[in-house]
């Protein structure tokens, strides 16, 4: 299994890799140690099967001139009875037309019309933390509530990762955006 991710410049992954350090060391959620390589992103398209060197050359083709976007957390969510706390970019016509040109220019590729990351269905979040008991769910809310009041940054680049092993996420292969 696959994904595609929006990863974000440097300052930016750095705050959210700081709540998750900090999150750890409060013994509230440890979701960014479960899985090595794990980095701060937004899941922009799900694969189960993928041609992988098809996929890589679509990726340099389209994505060669697409310029960084513009990117603001300033809300925090939950998934409904999955213990799961994120921070939810405001959606932007520059969000939207991003994920939805993906989805239009790497359709043969979908293999999954239940994923949750196809237009319709995205609900596009960072995750901070994930299984959460509804206790620490509450913790982590209250906490990432008071710790910032706005993330503004850039997505800088797509990276395509390897999920097979659900202890490790390694990149395949990223593509910088123009700054």
């Amino acid at each position: 299994m696959y994904g595609l991710i929006a990863i974000f410049d440097e300052t930016t992954e750095q705050l959210i890799k700081t709540i998750w350090k900090e999150l750890y060391e409060r013994s509230i959620s440890a979701y960014a140690y479960e899985v090595e390589d794990r980095i701060p992103h937004i899941t922009l398209a799900s694969y189960n099967n993928l041609n992988i060197s098809d996929f890589i050359e679509q990726i340099n083709e389209i994505y060669e001139n697409q310029p960084a976007i513009d990117i603001k957390f300033n809300s925090i969510g939950s998934f409904l009875n999955s213990g799961a706390l994120f921070y939810s970019p405001t959606m932007t016509k520059d969000l939207f037309e991003f994920h939805a040109n993906h989805h239009k220019k790497f359709e043969q590729f979908n293999d999954d019309p239940n994923s949750l990351y196809i237009p319709d269905h995205w609900i596009p979040h960072c995750t901070i933390a994930n299984r959460l008991s509804l206790e620490k769910l509450t913790e982590a809310f209250h906490y990432c509530t008071k710790r910032i009041s706005t993330i503004q940054g850039k997505i800088v680049g797509v990276a395509l990762i390897d999920v097979s092993d659900k202890s490790k996420a390694p990149i395949i292969y990223s593509k910088e955006l123009i700054k």
